[in-house]
C-alpha cells in the first residue's frame, strides 16, 4: 500500500502553546476565530471576562453548525445572556478550555462540518 501526503482542504490546528496557535504554517498570537476556510485575528481582544454579546452575535455571520469557544488554559462557562443571540437561532456553544477547543474543531472539520472555533489564547 502506497501513502501519499494531502495538503489539507480546510484549515487545521496544528499546534499550540502557551500564547500561540498554530493553523497551517502561521502562528498566530491572539484570541481568534477559526472556520473551515477563514481565520480572523482580533476576536475578543480584551479577553473572557469582556465578552460581550455582540461578540457571540458576530459569529452568526459565518452560519455555523456549532460554536467551540476555547477558554484559555482553563474551561470557563460564559453567562447564558452572552449566547443568547447564537441559541436564538438554533446553534450550540461548547465552551471548553483552548486545547481541547483546538482537538475538536480538527475532528469536527474532518468530518466536514460546519464549525466556527472562537479560540482565546492564554
Amino acid at each position: 500500500m502506497k501513502f501519499h501526503l494531502q495538503t489539507p482542504a480546510a484549515n487545521v490546528i496544528a499546534a499550540l502553546g502557551a500564547d500561540w496557535i498554530r493553523i497551517g504554517e502561521t502562528e498566530y498570537r491572539q484570541n481568534l476565530i477559526v472556520t473551515p476556510d477563514a481565520v480572523v485575528t482580533g476576536w475578543a481582544p480584551a479577553g473572557f471576562a469582556a465578552l460581550t454579546a455582540d461578540d457571540f452575535a458576530s459569529l452568526l455571520e459565518y452560519a455555523p453548525e456549532v460554536v467551540l469557544l476555547g477558554t484559555g488554559a482553563s474551561q470557563r462557562f460564559p453567562h447564558p445572556r452572552l449566547t443568547a443571540a447564537l441559541a436564538q437561532a438554533r446553534i450550540g456553544v461548547e465552551a471548553m478550555d483552548t486545547r481541547a477547543a483546538c482537538r475538536t474543531f480538527n475532528i469536527l472539520v474532518a468530518e466536514d462540518r460546519r464549525v466556527v472555533a472562537a479560540l482565546m489564547i492564554g
